[in-house]
C-alpha cells in the first residue's frame, strides 16, 4: 500500500466515499475543496489534473485536514476563508461563519441608503452592530464608497478579524472599529446613524444543545446565543437603537423567522418607530425585520 500511486482523481473518490461513511454533508464537495486547499489550486484545476500523481507530504497534509472535518470542524475554519457578497474573508474561531441570508441585510441596507435624502456635502453614517468578521461593514463599505462606518463587538478576537478583512480588502482606513457590548461604545454620544445593521445573536438558549456539531462545537457560543427565545440582544438593540439614530434612520434586525412577529410586536411598543416590515430571504423564510425612526 506504501508503494501505491495516489492521483487526484483516485483520492477524491476514496476521499468521497469515506466521508459518506462518516455522514458528512456534500462529502464530494468537501473532499474537492479540502484537496484544492492543501494543493494550493482551484477545484476546477482538480479536474483539469485528475491523473497528476501526489507526494506523501501532500496525501498526509489532505489526510488532516480530512481528520478535521471529520471531527465536524466547518470547511470554512478549516481553510480560513468564507465567501460573503462576493468577497473572500478571512474566518477564524473567534468569528461566526457569514451566511448567504445574511446578504439580504446588505441588500436591503443598500437600497436605504440610495433612496436617502441626505444633503450633497453630507456622507451616510453606518453602524454594523456585532459586526462579528466585519462581512457587512466591509461589503456596504465596498458599494457606497463615500459612506462613513463604524463596526462594534464585544469579542476582542472578532475585532482583529474585521480589522484584517477590512484591510483586506481596502476599506480600513473608512471604518471605525469599537470594542464594547451593543451601545455600550456610543454611551456619551447623541444619536446620529443613518443606518445601523445588525445581525446579532439570536439561538435560543433552549435550542442550542440541539444545534449542529459543525456549529455548537466550533462557532463562537457568543456570537450564537441569544438568550431565551433568542430575542434578548434583539429586544436591547429595539429599546436602544433610537437614541443612536438620525431622525428617518432606518434599522435593520436579521433574526429567525419566527422571531419576526415578536420583533415587529417589540417595535410597536416603543414610540417612535415607523414603517415596520420584515422580509424573506432566498429560502423564503422571513428573515430581516426593519423600521425607520420618526422625523422630528
Amino acid at each position: 500500500m506504501a508503494h501505491e500511486t495516489w492521483t487526484i482523481k483516485k483520492l477524491l473518490n476514496v476521499t468521497s466515499e469515506y466521508l459518506k461513511s462518516k455522514q458528512i454533508d456534500n462529502p464530494r464537495l468537501a473532499a474537492e475543496i479540502l484537496l484544492a486547499h492543501q494543493l494550493n489550486v482551484s477545484r476546477i484545476n482538480l479536474y483539469l489534473n485528475f491523473e497528476q500523481p501526489l507526494n506523501s507530504r501532500e496525501i498526509a497534509g489532505y489526510r488532516e485536514l480530512i481528520r478535521r472535518r471529520v471531527r465536524h470542524e466547518p470547511l470554512q475554519y478549516i481553510t480560513g476563508t468564507q465567501e460573503f457578497w462576493s468577497l473572500d474573508f478571512v474566518v477564524t474561531p473567534f468569528v461566526l461563519i457569514p451566511r448567504p441570508e445574511t446578504e439580504l441585510l446588505v441588500e436591503l441596507g443598500m437600497e436605504r441608503i440610495e433612496k436617502m435624502a441626505l444633503a450633497p456635502n453630507l456622507s451616510p453614517r453606518i453602524l454594523d452592530l456585532c459586526t462579528g468578521c466585519g462581512a457587512i461593514a466591509v461589503a456596504m463599505a465596498k458599494v457606497h464608497p463615500s459612506a462613513e462606518i463604524w463596526a462594534t463587538d464585544i469579542s476582542p478576537g472578532a475585532i482583529e478579524v474585521a480589522r484584517l478583512n477590512a484591510e483586506r480588502h481596502g476599506v480600513a482606513e473608512r471604518i471605525r472599529f469599537m470594542e464594547g457590548d451593543l451601545w455600550e461604545p456610543f454611551s456619551d454620544q447623541g444619536g446620529n446613524f443613518d443606518l445601523i445593521l445588525s445581525n446579532p445573536p439570536y439561538v435560543a438558549s433552549e435550542q442550542y444543545a440541539g444545534l449542529p456539531p459543525e456549529v455548537r462545537e466550533y462557532e463562537p457560543r457568543l456570537a450564537l446565543d441569544g438568550g431565551r427565545g433568542g430575542m434578548e440582544f434583539i429586544a436591547r438593540i429595539i429599546r436602544g437603537a433610537l437614541s443612536h439614530m438620525a431622525p428617518g434612520a432606518w434599522l435593520m434586525l436579521e433574526m429567525a423567522p419566527e422571531q419576526t412577529n415578536k420583533a415587529l410586536a417589540l417595535l410597536g411598543s416603543v414610540k417612535g418607530y415607523r414603517e415596520k416590515a420584515r422580509f424573506k430571504d432566498y429560502s423564503h423564510n422571513y428573515r430581516v425585520v426593519t423600521a425607520r425612526k420618526a422625523e422630528e
